[in-house]
């Protein structure tokens, strides 16, 4: 399967992928996979799964994971740094394999909430880098690695020259794909892949859109992921009041001419952050099939 997760992401018809995040409560659980089930036969290429800072997801998203698997998803298992040892990080390498994930995706990690700063465990790793080269001398090729990409620049990078070089790093340590945080204005994404590609970055750069639901949801995604809301997008949404089925037409229509554009532009896919919810992606998936922009 990795291979031929490496071979679809770098072939000529786009990938769609869409991000699951462990759930909570069994009943959450059922609800989870049933709207993957309902997704699973709209030509979903991938599902990835999110960790919680420290492992506090631990557990949920080796057991969700292993539930996309059963599904017939081709699953890629987010993994920080956070918290964790080095044995600790190659053990969890080692179940992933064994729970049949295709892939990892290895990030550093936000800090622990209230943490004011990102501090590495004493036997940890400090950066993404090390772990995409901790996951290839653990597994070699059995897995595909991926790592994040972004598209206005790392919070934490003093510069968009000290950015580029990170990430530039990071790809060459064994990455196979960059799935990117969420962004609402394409030229920051075609920036940072024109920026790439001269700096030698050949990996396919998958462009992750949140379909927006309603306004204080995607001032919060922002706030959390220090992502830039436009202000076109802003006031579209005021406008539409304390309607929030108003609203979700809205982030709807954003999402599909911003996907299309992407698409058209040259991007091998896109990367859906659907809170668990199958609505949009079906939705989205319809509207873009309709205008040629994704193949039947």
């Amino acid at each position: 399967m990795p291979a031929d997760l490496v071979q679809r992401l770098r072939a000529p018809r786009p990938t769609v992928s869409v991000e699951f995040f462990p759930p909570k409560t069994p009943e959450a659980t059922s609800l989870m996979l049933a709207e993957a089930a309902q997704l699973r036969p709209l030509g979903i290429d991938l599902a990835s799964i999110t960790y919680g800072a420290g492992g506090s997801t631990r557990a949920a998203t080796l057991d969700a994971g292993r539930e996309l698997v059963a599904l017939g998803y081709g699953v890629i298992g987010h993994l920080t740094c956070v918290g964790h040892s080095r044995a600790e990080l190659e053990a969890l390498v080692d179940q992933y394999a064994a729970a049949g994930f295709s892939g990892i995706l290895a990030l550093r990690g936000d800090p622990p909430r209230g943490a004011t700063g990102f501090t590495p465990h004493p036997e940890g790793l400090s950066h993404a880098s090390e772990l995409v080269a901790l996951v290839r001398a653990r597994l070699g090729s059995r897995l595909a690695v991926g790592v994040a990409g972004f598209p206005e620049g790392h919070p934490d990078s003093p510069s968009p020259e000290e950015d580029l070089r990170w990430f530039a790093h990071k790809v060459r340590a064994g990455a196979d794909f960059v799935t990117t945080q969420l962004f609402f204005d394409n030229a920051d994404y075609l920036r940072g892949v024109a920026a790439a590609r001269a700096a030698g970055v050949d990996a396919p750069i998958i462009p992750g859109i949140l379909p927006v639901r309603t306004l204080r949801q995607v001032r919060n995604f922002c706030a959390l992921s220090k992502a830039r809301l436009p202000r076109e997008l802003e006031s579209r949404l005021e406008a539409c009041g304390e309607d929030e089925a108003a609203q979700l037409a809205v982030g709807l229509d954003w999402a599909e001419a911003q996907i299309a554009g992407l698409l058209a532009a040259g991007a091998p896919g896109v990367h859906l952050y659907i809170v668990n919810r199958s609505d949009t992606a079906r939705e989205l998936l319809g509207r873009l099939r309709a205008r040629g922009a994704l193949p039947a």
